[in-house]
């Protein structure tokens, strides 16, 4: 038997792919699924069965794809109503893999479709359990405010959460391997731990929903307050996931056109394209274009784009380093935003000026910072609760998610902008720039940076 985890950095993603005995399954598939298709036939294994824990939020799932492919059936758990054809496990389904067997666990509370899958092994023992989004390392699911059930509060929801933990996973022999839906940074949890495996016995020590210190009460409000507003696009994605969606290969056929200068300014005359710059942040604050919104690909790209463009169906024509087009489509479709128009590569022979104006973003060290701050005002665009834990003096918090709607400042005056790294900034800048801010600094290597100096 092999259980091996896919993990997608930049979402916090893990899909999972069991193999025995000639036959395999797939748990979750991101939307890129040639590797799963890969394993199975290096080992000359078919793909028996697709089994899906819910409707993600977070991401396109590959699962239409990949039963296309290799005909095999999608399997979702009690409550699921997908609008293609699929298997509706009932709570307690037995499905076999080779010589191993998948149980169906529903555990609904994240949603209300939401399913675990107990693995045994060739000797009928529990082996693992794919949790998805219901139990993480370190945390649960919280309540998934992206669907919004008629009837049910997030308290409601807190509360079958519970009671799925406590009655389905608690009581699962201690030896078995927890393989979770995420890891950290994930929008789905609170406070993940940063590792993606774990023994439920250490779960059963660590995690506040299974070492029993908190009663039902105290666990709802635990996993209920606070809880942060669900990222504008994670109703889209519930929705292809649920309804459907193009194969990635149609998308990359359709979005990897090269613009030419004159393509570009008649494409740019329509005022709904974003234009997206992906490259280097240096790249970004030593020359862009007018107007550019700024997310580089070396961050949590994905995430980021979701959070400022909101909208999957944002037409977007997008500017990126030579040889990493490919990439950028991928990386934009895994959270459906499919609607590229096309490109324009850069390397160092590149002369942006042929396409429109270009801008350059005043970007300075930490050191220069500290000695010159008293004339400007100061953002600070980390989190809520990274701000929380320090920050510099005088600087006002308006996380970057917020940055576009927050802002009331005279357009003309000095800002200072800073994150944790020097990433966020720079996104932040761009969205600025683009609203017609004349006069921002970037503060290089953020707080981290300034922390050095100050401490």
């Amino acid at each position: 038997m092999l259980v091996e985890q896919f993990y997608t950095s930049c979402l916090s993603q893990a899909s999972y792919y069991i193999e025995s005995n000639g036959e395999a399954a797939v748990v979750d598939p991101s939307r890129e699924i040639n590797h799963f298709l890969e394993k199975a036939n290096k080992s000359k294994s078919t793909i028996k069965y697709i089994f899906q824990t819910h409707f993600h939020a977070d991401f396109v799932s590959g699962h239409l794809t990949l039963s296309k492919i290799s005909k095999c059936p999608i399997v979702y758990g009690p409550n699921a109503d997908p609008k293609y054809e699929c298997i509706i496990s009932n709570d307690g389904d037995i499905f076999e893999i080779g010589d191993v067997k998948i149980k169906v666990i529903h555990t609904p509370g994240h949603t209300l479709e939401s399913t675990s899958y107990l693995l045994f092994d060739q000797n009928n023992k529990q082996h693992s359990i794919f949790t998805g989004d219901t139990l993480f390392l370190g945390d649960v699911g919280i309540p998934d405010v992206a669907q919004r059930y008629k009837g049910l509060s997030k308290q409601d929801l807190a509360g079958l959460l519970y009671d799925s933990i406590n009655m389905k996973i608690k009581p699962l022999d201690d030896t078995i391997t927890v393989y979770p839906g995420h890891g950290a940074g994930s929008a789905c949890g609170k406070s993940m731990m940063k590792e993606t495996v774990d023994l439920l016995s250490n779960q059963k020590v660590v995690n506040y929903s299974l070492n029993g210190k908190l009663n039902k009460d105290e666990f709802v409000q635990e996993l209920t307050q606070n809880l942060p507003d669900p990222p504008p696009y994670f109703p889209s994605n519930v929705k292809l996931n649920q309804e459907g969606y193009s194969d990635l290969d149609d998308i990359l056929k359709k979005s990897l056109k090269k613009i030419d200068p004159i393509n570009f300014k008649e494409l740019m005359s329509d005022d709904s394209i974003v234009l997206l710059d992906t490259r280097k942040t240096d790249q970004f604050v030593k020359c862009h274009l007018k107007d550019s919104i700024y997310i580089g690909l070396d961050g949590r790209f994905a995430p980021w784009v979701g959070e400022i463009l909101k909208d999957i169906n944002t037409p977007i024509v997008f500017i990126c380093e030579l040889n990493r087009e490919r990439e950028v489509i991928t990386r934009l479709s895994r959270i459906g935003f499919d609607n590229c128009l096309g490109y324009i590569s850069v390397d160092n022979s590149t002369n942006l000026e042929l396409y429109q104006e270009t801008n350059s973003l005043e970007s300075i060290d930490p050191k220069i910072f500290i000695k010159n701050n008293s004339n400007s005002k100061i953002l600070d665009v980390r989190t809520k609760s990274e701000y929380n834990n320090g920050s510099f003096k005088n600087a006002v918090n308006i996380p970057l998610n917020k940055i576009d709607s927050s802002l009331s400042y005279p357009k003309d005056k000095k800002l200072q902008l800073f994150c944790a790294g020097g990433y966020r900034s720079v996104i932040a800048c761009s969205i600025l720039l683009k609203n017609g801010y004349t006069n921002l600094v970037n503060v290089e290597k953020g707080y981290s940076g300034i922390k050095k100096l100050i401490s």
